[in-house]
Formats: structure tokens, C-alpha cells, sequence
């Protein structure tokens, strides 16, 4: 499955709530997610652009394999192919991987506020070390796009990228870490 979505950068997040609420959208959830992140010892993975990501969602727990679709520029891929599956614990979850062979390449935190609106997503994702950023996800890159004007998002200031391209344009390697929380960050 191909999942669509934009990111937006710098984001004035009370200004943008604030056209989410004149728009009619409805908030509907803050979050705290916990993340575990695994690949084979030798990263065969990353060295495809993809990962194994176990997360609490606090309501569920979901194991999810994703793929960066690569795009020419940086931060500019065309999309992310994702398989994922709700299952029953996180540590659980997290011992059977690793007793397959998988290796845990970090853990991480982040805070997710969502609102919905006409079937498309808008969450604002808060990283420690990252400012705030917003994510439009809906069914097709035109939903996304047409929901960014909506908001009167500039479409060239679109990003298409993982959160881990986010650390590297702010000068930050997620992979120099073991550990990223709101707490500490935990350097390897």
C-alpha cells in the first residue's frame, strides 16, 4: 500500500488549528507515541531506504514495514510504501523480532496532535530536537495537496520524507542515537 502524504516545515501550529476549526475539522486526539525501530544487523534495510517499526499508539499497538519511494532532491521522495498490522503487545512484539534475527536500531518518542477533515489527516508532529511540523495524509496526492491549499500551505514548501530526512536538514543524525525521547537522547 502506497501512503500519501505532504510535510510542512516551520508551521505556525495555532494559526493552522485555528483554519482546521474555520474549516469544520474536528480534533481528534493528542498522542504520545513510543517507537522501535529494527533492521538486520548488517542494515540491509537502511541501505534501501527502509525499516521495521514497532509503535505504541497508546490506543493500539501497530508493526509496520516501511519503504521510502526515492525522489531526484533531498526531502523530495515520491511517496512511502507501507504494510502494517495492528498486534497485541509492544515488548512482546519487540522480543519476537529480535529473536528473528532483527536488531533494535533505536527507540524513540514523539507527540502527534491529529485533526480530520473530509477523510484527510492533519497531524502535527512534536520531536525532540525538531520543531513542530505538520503532516497532511489522505488517499492521494492530490487530497493532500488540495487540503494544503485549503489551508493556504505553499505547495512548493511541500516535503515528501521520513522523519529521520527531517533530522539530517537540521544537522542531526538519528542514527549517531539509541535512544530519543523528550527525557534524553541517548547518543550510540
Amino acid at each position: 500500500m502506497q501512503e500519501f502524504e505532504g510535510i510542512w516545515l516551520d508551521v505556525d501550529v495555532a494559526e493552522l488549528e485555528g483554519k482546521l476549526k474555520e474549516l469544520g475539522a474536528e480534533r481528534v486526539g493528542e498522542y504520545l507515541y513510543r517507537r522501535k525501530v529494527f533492521d538486520y544487523p548488517d542494515l540491509r534495510l537502511d541501505s534501501d531506504g527502509a525499516w521495521v517499526r514497532l509503535r505504541d499508539e497508546g490506543e493500539k499497538v501497530t508493526l509496520t514495514f516501511k519503504k521510502r519511494i526515492r525522489g531526484e532532491a533531498h526531502g523530495k521522495d515520491e511517496g512511502m510504501i507501507e504494510h502494517e498490522v495492528e498486534v497485541s503487545d509492544f515488548e512482546t512484539t519487540a522480543r519476537l523480532l529480535e529473536s528473528i534475527g532483527l536488531a533494535l536500531k533505536f527507540y524513540e518518542e514523539n507527540k502527534r496532535v491529529r485533526w480530520q477533515l473530509d477523510g484527510v489527516e492533519f497531524d502535527f508532529d512534536t520531536w525532540p530536537m525538531l520543531e513542530t511540523y505538520l503532516e497532511i495524509e489522505s488517499s492521494s496526492d492530490e487530497n493532500v495537496d488540495a487540503a494544503a491549499q485549503k489551508l493556504g500551505l505553499d505547495l512548493s514548501d511541500k516535503f515528501v520524507c521520513s522523519t529521520m530526512q527531517i533530522y539530517e536538514m537540521k544537522g542531526i543524525n538519528e542514527k549517531d542515537y539509541k535512544e530519543i525521547t523528550f527525557e534524553r537522547c541517548i547518543k550510540r
